[in-house]
């Protein structure tokens, strides 16, 4: 199965292409968030590599969010253009889990932590079983202090990855356990991995009506539905 990986929902613009665990060739640049601009020439300069045509491609497969609200959008409509246009399948991911999957240690307890200012954050919790990243606390937006609160109960050793040196003094006080020292890399998404991860769940089954997982309003949005509390409130997304 050759597969497309992509992830746009943060700073790093990753693209990777498999032929089922082969990693074929795989481009990450950090050096801008221009990701409008650069992903579809980044995917033709990866085929290319890979002596692929689009053709070729079995099923494309996206980090969804949560993260940058603009990355995401970039990333899910070139996802579900390229699903749509070549009939193949489309997967998608948690960019979260992604950064989990990360941690190559057996029963690891990892927290990925998105820094989502003021104090908040896109966060979950995550163990490692046989090399997967399992939900222990389901992707959210949260208070940091509120979900290291409820991380520390596990009372256990914790990998935190991501924007979590941002927030360092914070884990220093409220995490009792000891947490292990990360190298650097383990904080920037492996698009190889969101490959591998995707061959493993099911095709998203309307790629029309698919939906980003953003999990919180735009600005925009909510200033609307403070000041029209009686209006509906379905999410815009879906209705289009």
């Amino acid at each position: 199965m050759k597969i497309l990986a992509i992830d746009t929902s943060n700073r790093p613009l990753s693209v990777a292409v498999l032929d089922d665990a082969t990693v074929l060739a795989a481009i990450t640049v950090t050096v801008h968030q221009k990701h409008a601009e650069y992903l579809l020439p980044e995917i033709e300069r990866l085929l290319a590599m890979a002596d692929l045509k689009p053709t070729d491609l079995d099923r494309v497969v996206v980090a969804a969010g949560p993260g940058s609200y603009t990355g995401i959008r970039i990333a899910v409509t070139t996802a579900k253009t390229l699903a749509a246009t070549l009939n193949i399948d489309m997967v998608a991911v948690s960019s979260l889990a992604t950064l989990a999957a990360n941690v190559p240690v057996e029963g690891a307890l990892v927290a990925p932590i998105f820094d989502a200012r003021n104090q908040n954050a896109f966060a979950g919790l995550y163990r490692i079983k046989n090399g997967v990243p399992t939900v222990v606390i389901a992707d959210v937006h949260i208070g940091v202090a509120e979900f290291l609160a409820a991380v520390n109960k596990y009372g256990e050793p914790v990998w935190f990855l991501g924007d979590a040196a941002n927030f360092k003094d914070l884990i220093a006080t409220t995490i009792s356990a000891a947490t292990p020292a990360i190298s650097p890399w383990l904080n920037l998404p492996q698009v190889a991995t969101i490959g591998l991860l995707g061959q493993q769940l099911a095709p998203v089954s309307d790629v029309d009506r698919f939906v980003p997982n953003y999990l919180r309003l735009t600005q925009a949005e909510a200033e609307w539905r403070a000041k029209n509390p009686e209006e509906d409130t379905e999410s815009y997304v879906e209705k289009i």
